[in-house]
């Protein structure tokens, strides 16, 4: 924590850190920004989002045909489309 300090100056220190200079939030006055290694900070993101994909669960859509001369019983019409 650096606090407010001008843009050339916090580009200039990541330059000599051999980092990026990462706006983290642009909406706060003043907006506030991260020294960081940024690709290897898209790298770990993209790996959360791909963990995250993989344990999300994907609903799937079944379908069930049922001719007109087909004779069912309500009760085994109602269990086949749950």
């Amino acid at each position: 924590m650096v606090g407010v300090i001008e843009t050339s100056d916090a580009l200039q220190r990541a330059r000599d850190a051999g980092f990026d200079l990462v706006e983290v939030a642009a909406d706060s006055r003043p907006p506030v920004c991260r020294i960081m290694n940024y690709g290897k900070y898209k790298y770990e993101q993209s790996k959360k989002e791909k963990a995250n994909k993989a344990k999300s669960k994907v609903s799937e859509l079944k379908e069930v045909r049922l001719g007109r001369s087909m004779k069912i019983d309500p009760h085994d019409v109602e269990i086949r489309m749950q």
